[in-house]
């Protein structure tokens, strides 16, 4: 899906931060939507990728969509639905 036709609940800009304050930070960030709501999540960190990935099949969340934007510094846009 494209990220200008995904229309997120809510955004959750964690630029500048390290591994483990993005997921930490997102984890409250989605326990405050309803199930089927998305959060995007905005970062820097360059190990976010598979941090994002492992945290939300482990939390039975969809990622909808991964956006690389070419910086510097890189800039990394998760959209994460919530599961039930």
């Amino acid at each position: 899906m494209s990220e200008s036709k995904i229309k997120p609940d809510r955004t959750l800009d964690q630029r500048g931060l390290l591994c483990p304050m993005p997921v930490i930070n997102a984890n409250e960030a989605i326990n405050g939507l309803s199930s089927g709501k998305i959060l995007e999540v905005v970062c820097t960190d360059p190990g976010s990728k598979p941090d994002f990935d492992a945290w939300a099949r482990s939390r039975a969340h969809e990622m909808v969509s991964v956006v690389e934007e070419d910086g510097p510094p890189k800039i990394f846009k998760f959209f994460i639905r919530k599961g039930a």
